[in-house]
């Protein structure tokens, strides 16, 4: 037995640089969510909850409500059956899905603090280093060819660019200033569930030629419209990606058996680990492939999701820049960044962020 003796929350704000704008909504504040958990042998781990509302409904004051009501069901747990304390948050709590990620965060961090071995080896150590891509957020299309510019400056190669806030002429416009402003860089497309198949193919179908520089399309249509993911697979001429359609390992399995998707972003926050860990194995039973990405996030949850990409291996797209957004660091520590390379070998132990 080794007992979880302390569950403590707490507020972590955090301005960013550039407003977070995607088709649903902006964030202009990380309004996160710090959790620190206390073993018996005084070992102790932190974890980060991100709620984004205008992707789950989730906000900072719920999350904080949530963790509040769930010290109960932690407190007095042997922390060393991680999964079966995952199963009985998601029970308590399954629609909570931010907060139960930053408690299964907290508690491998502690674990693998205690033992001397990091996030990065305890998920497998296949690959000790990944390379993400670069939200381009919302905007107007001379903000999309300055950040586009930026980024190849920055020695991003793939760009990640929110669409569906508005028409579809002017996402053409926003993306025909991208890819001349960054002429060698690939397009990851992200509708955040705001088109119908019949826009995102138009807008596909604007960019002509270019249209072969677009490696990706996730989440073009809404989470339930599978038809529409299809047709897009189908007849845009793209991989699709799932994202808001792929919340666990159930619809991971349904994507794949109705061919609406080939490729599954997985996000520790929209399910927490142990589900996240269901979701790789289903995408890889099915024959997808995989995604990393998060929400607006610091290097904590960030580190944390790096872990998993690179300790597992196999992650073709990997999207996990939220860090460089922010203004301030309230954090330190986790995984080595030099342009859009991320290296996780370096950590110690559990993801190696502490609180500053």
């Amino acid at each position: 037995m080794l007992a979880i003796t302390q569950l403590r929350a707490e507020p972590l704000d955090v301005s960013l640089t550039t407003p977070f704008g995607i088709a649903g909504g902006t964030q202009e504040t990380a309004k996160n969510v710090l959790v620190r958990m206390t073993l018996e042998d005084g070992a102790s781990g932190l974890g980060e909850a991100a709620p984004f509302p205008a992707v789950s409904g989730e906000t900072q004051e719920q999350t904080l409500a949530t963790l509040e009501s769930l010290r109960a069901v932690i407190v007095g747990q042997d922390a060393r059956r991680w999964r079966r304390i995952a199963a009985q948050l998601a029970e308590a709590a399954p629609g909570a899905p931010a907060a139960r990620c930053a408690v299964e965060t907290a508690l491998l961090d502690a674990l693998c603090r205690r033992a001397g071995l990091s996030l990065w080896t305890f998920f497998g150590g296949a690959e000790p280093s990944l390379t993400t891509d670069l939200t381009l957020v919302t905007g107007t299309v001379d903000e999309a060819a300055a950040a586009a510019a930026q980024a190849t400056t920055d020695c991003f190669s793939t760009l990640k660019v929110k669409i569906g806030a508005g028409a579809v002429g002017q996402d053409v416009a926003r993306l025909d200033a991208i890819l001349d402003a960054a002429p060698r860089a690939k397009l990851i497309l992200d509708a955040n569930a705001a088109l119908s198949a019949d826009d995102a193919l138009a807008l596909l179908g604007a960019l002509g030629p270019r249209r072969g520089r677009v490696v990706l399309f996730e989440q073009p249509t809404s989470a339930g419209d599978l038809d529409g993911l299809r047709r897009v697979r189908e007849q845009g001429r793209v991989p699709v990606a799932a994202d808001e359609s792929a919340k666990n390992a159930r619809a991971v399995s349904v994507l794949g058996r109705e061919r609406a998707a080939d490729v599954i972003n997985i996000k520790l926050m929209k399910c927490g680990i142990a589900e996240a860990l269901d979701m790789v194995g289903a995408a890889r039973a099915a024959g997808l492939g995989l995604m990393i990405g998060g929400m607006v996030e610091t290097e904590l949850c960030m580190t944390t999701s790096a872990c998993f990409a690179g300790g597992l291996g196999g992650f073709s797209f990997v999207d996990l820049d939220t860090p460089l957004f922010m203004a301030s660091r309230p954090l330190a520590g986790g995984f080595e960044q030099r342009g859009a390379r991320l290296t996780v070998s370096g950590i110690v132990a559990g993801h190696g962020v502490s609180r500053i």
